[in-house]
């Protein structure tokens, strides 16, 4: 049973949380209605390394704007509910922040007096975009990067009573080079207000001097292996580590090895993974020293194989598990009116990943944004594959989307390649383990794109174990797994690689505006537009029959713009609140699952 201990807060009085509420009068989703300032995103939310003592430190805190290069203020501007960013309404702010200016984060907090002699590690989900972290007026450490999840053992900088913690946050938006995705300071068209600040769960857990950092594994079913290396700290020559594979309450392999090695463990009688059937294996890992369990945590992994492969035509084809499989599915933003970057709660965050599957789609393409963990383990236990995109950001080259590059790509300052080479290879490492995913994404229709060849066989040689799609909607090069066409409104296939597999990365767009359901009311717009769910859908089913003539030709996936509409654009399946579904549900499921079934 999780244990979640109740941290004290500083003018945490029953009066101060009634003054919060959602900012704005734009569009609200139903969870942010009974969202809870006193218990916000109280999911433990790393579940893939779970340990059962930790503590949530989401709520109201103070903050603060001030201009770049002041001190820590001495009065602050009022309350944010963290984590949901300033500029959103359920920080219970919504101001904008902009590269002049800093954001400050204050709170105290006390620590269990059963953690006396553990190491306290303070964890931060993601906070976008560069952070530095002080405890008790001492800096302790700083980040930079918006999608990655990054800690602190603040073990030393601790005294007796309450912890002062002080955050301190700049974000330059579009005036910098790091991967921002579509936040930009003047929305507008596909470009979507600015988030800034920390938008994940900040959280502490206990741990001993010697503890489990890391876990990943990759599986080999060709080989009935599952690869596991336990990253720990503080660990010496005789300390071991034991890993227990889990079929439920039956224990189906185990290993026991140096701390600091790796292992291959042999599962037989396997249970493959795939969105038909999402079986996932439980994990137990124990950090042993001395015989003593020193660590010991709960995590999960699965069996499966992405690849591609040559049919009896020639074409290359996707395969799961060594059989023809074709993706299909949506291209997923991960927007919220109310929250921007943060869905309101657990609940929400799901939502979008079963309407996924109950269209009757099996991928997801996660479009220029990462989620926090919790999302890509509903997507492991749900049963969906996930196409992972680097969110883009620096200067752009000229776009060549219908036929090779044969320009001179941008080049970027070492400083900008740096900022990008470390956050992707971050972004990798945090989501290595989740078998939901089984595409690497580097570059979107030119955005920032550079050095194509060298980045996609960086990016293979990090993770030999999933496919790399180069660039999606181009510039195209003879590099990587796949050539990804975009084609708006609908299908078309306008050129074809016969030594890579080739699939339609975006196409669709089909918008419907609904009153009562819009983020503004003028300017909003689809690549083409209806008025009703049925006509929405007779259009959409005619792309789809369009599309199955290509995948005979040799699409292998295909990418459906989009989900849900996202500000101003009404292209969405579902509205932006997620209150509507804008297609007859019925007729989308059963198309979709046409296409899905189309190679088996």
């Amino acid at each position: 049973m999780k244990k979640i201990l109740i941290l004290a807060l500083v003018l945490s009085s029953t009066s101060l949380f009634a003054q919060w509420k959602p900012v704005g009068d734009k569009l609200k989703t139903k969870w942010a209605e009974t969202l809870n300032p006193n218990n916000v995103l109280p999911e433990y939310p790393r579940p893939i390394m779970e340990r059962s003592d930790w503590t949530n430190l989401n709520g109201l805190w103070e903050y603060a704007i001030l201009p770049v290069g002041k001190q820590e203020p001495q009065q602050f501007d009022g309350q944010i509910l963290v984590p949901f960013t300033v500029e959103s309404s359920l920080s219970g702010v919504q101001k904008e922040l902009g590269k002049e200016k800093e954001l400050w984060y204050k709170r105290t907090f006390t620590v269990p007096s059963n953690w006396k002699g553990k190491n306290i590690l303070l964890h931060f989900g993601a906070v976008d975009w560069k952070t530095e972290v002080f405890i008790n007026d001492i800096k302790i450490g700083s980040h930079t990067g918006g999608y990655t999840p990054f800690s602190f053992d603040i073990t030393p900088y601790l005294t007796s009573g309450n912890q002062k913690l002080v955050v301190k946050v700049w974000d330059p938006t579009d005036d910098g080079d790091q991967a921002r995705g579509k936040q930009i300071k003047n929305p507008h068209g596909i470009w979507y207000t600015p988030v800034s600040g920390i938008w994940q769960t900040v959280w502490m857990e206990p741990v001993a001097q010697k503890h489990i950092a890391a876990i990943k594994t990759i599986p080999n079913i060709d080989n009935n292996q599952l690869s596991i290396d336990i990253c720990t700290e503080g660990t010496t020559t005789g300390d071991i580590v034991e890993v227990t594979v889990k079929d439920g309450a039956k224990t189906v392999a185990t290993s026991k090895f140096a701390a600091g090695q790796s292992t291959d463990i042999n599962i037989p009688d396997l249970k493959l993974w795939s969105p038909e059937s999402p079986f996932l294996y439980d994990l137990e890992v124990t950090l042993y020293n001395n015989g003593k369990a020193a660590d010991k945590v709960k995590s999960y992994a699965a069996m499966r194989k992405i690849s591609s492969k040559r049919d009896t035509n020639g074409i290359y084809r996707f395969q799961l598990n060594n059989k023809d499989y074709f993706q299909f599915g949506p291209l997923d933003q991960g927007w919220w009116p109310d929250g921007l970057y943060t869905a309101p709660t657990d609940e929400a965050l799901a939502y979008d990943i079963q309407k996924t599957k109950d269209f009757g789609f099996n991928m997801i393409r996660k479009h220029v944004k990462v989620e926090p963990a919790r999302w890509y383990t509903h997507c492991d236990r749900l049963g969906i594959l996930v196409w992972q995109d680097m969110p883009n950001g620096g200067p752009s080259p000229q776009w060549q989307s219908q036929k090779y590059f044969d320009g001179v790509e941008v080049q970027r300052s070492i400083e900008s390649e740096n900022i990008y080479r470390k956050e992707w290879r971050e972004i990798m490492d945090y989501l290595i383990s989740y078998p939901s995913i089984v595409a690497w994404v580097p570059f979107n229709e030119a955005w920032g794109q550079f050095k194509t060849p060298e980045i996609v066989a960086w990016t293979k040689n990090h993770d030999p174990s999933r496919l790399v799609n180069p660039a999606s909607g181009g510039n195209h090069y003879h590099v990587g797994d796949m050539i990804d066409l975009h084609n708006y409104p609908g299908p078309d296939m306008y050129l074809f690689d016969a030594k890579r597999a080739n699939v339609l990365g975006e196409y669709g767009g089909i918008g419907l505006p609904l009153e009562n359901h819009l983020w503004q009311t003028d300017k909003n717009w689809g690549y083409v537009q209806f008025k009703n769910s049925k006509e929405v859908t007779d259009e959409y089913i005619k792309y789809a029959e369009a599309l199955k003539g290509f995948i005979k030709r040799g699409f292998t996936a295909a990418v459906y713009t989009q989900t849900t509409d996202v500000e101003g654009e009404v292209n969405g399946l579902m509205t932006y609140d997620r209150k509507v579904i804008k297609l007859e549900e019925p007729r989308l499921r059963q198309i979709n699952l046409e296409i899905c079934n189309s190679l088996k």
